[in-house]
């Protein structure tokens, strides 16, 4: 079966190297590693956000090439900076990621986001939490084909977390799929698979449970799990700078 989407040799310089990914329809996947690893640059290689090495396709079609209005169908890509530089509303803000004028989606996606008493409030005077919602609902208006996620989960309280996830796994069920960046990796429970990713290069991929339990995680990380809870692992020192 074509996977919806396909990367070979996808490549950033030494910030990612050749990498080859292929995600089917319907996957909730979440990216983990070390800061620095490669997590960004991985999302960034497969948006083609900057001049990417080898290929990428989702739906067999190629995303470099791709007219704005199609790439909007194709993918979102959310940064992690949830920085808004302009006084605009948060509902103008979501129709942004619209390839075309559309109110109804707009209402739709401020009332499962909770964003009623916000919609018409200028977007630089939100919280980093409020804006963190605002820009997701931005990169769901297409609905498009593949969601890449930088750390959607920041700045979230503990309901908004939940709610994300479902959001999240409800954009995936008509055959969409979604790479999502985290830091909490207790948090990939909540995914099909998991990809652990350090210095620049995919180091495991596999579903979560296996992932939680892995010597690869344990070692990039450098950290370990006693009691149930995760430690700093003994042995572990201070990373000498490059």
């Amino acid at each position: 079966m074509t996977p919806l989407l396909e990367a070979r040799g996808a490549a950033l310089g030494s910030r990612l190297r050749p990498t080859d990914l292929r995600v089917s329809s319907g996957e909730l996947v979440a990216i983990v590693g070390p800061n620095g690893g490669g997590k960004t640059s991985l999302l960034r290689a497969l948006a083609n956000v900057e001049t990417t090495s080898g290929t990428v396709t989702i739906d067999g079609e190629p995303v470099a090439d791709r007219a704005p209005a199609r790439r909007a169908r194709l993918l979102s890509f959310l940064p992690a900076s949830r920085e808004i530089a302009w006084p605009i509303s948060a509902r103008d803000i979501i129709a942004l990621g619209l390839p075309a004028p559309d109110p109804a989606r707009v209402d739709e996606l401020i009332t499962d986001l909770e964003l009623e008493s916000l919609a018409d409030r200028a977007a630089d005077r939100l919280s980093t939490g409020e804006r963190a919602r605002v820009l997701l609902a931005r990169a769901l208006a297409p609905r498009p084909r593949l969601l890449l996620l930088d750390e959607p989960l920041s700045n979230l309280d503990p309901y908004w977390t939940l709610r994300l996830l479902d959001i999240l796994r409800a954009s995936v069920v008509d055959g969409a799929a979604a790479l999502v960046a985290l830091h909490d990796i207790d948090r990939i429970t909540a995914f099909d698979r998991a990809l652990l990713i350090a210095n620049g290069d995919i180091q495991a991929d596999l579903v979560p449970d296996e992932m939680l339990a892995s010597k690869k995680l344990s070692e990039a990380f450098r950290i370990e799990r006693s009691n149930g809870k995760w430690r700093i692992k003994r042995s572990a020192g201070r990373q000498s700078s490059p």
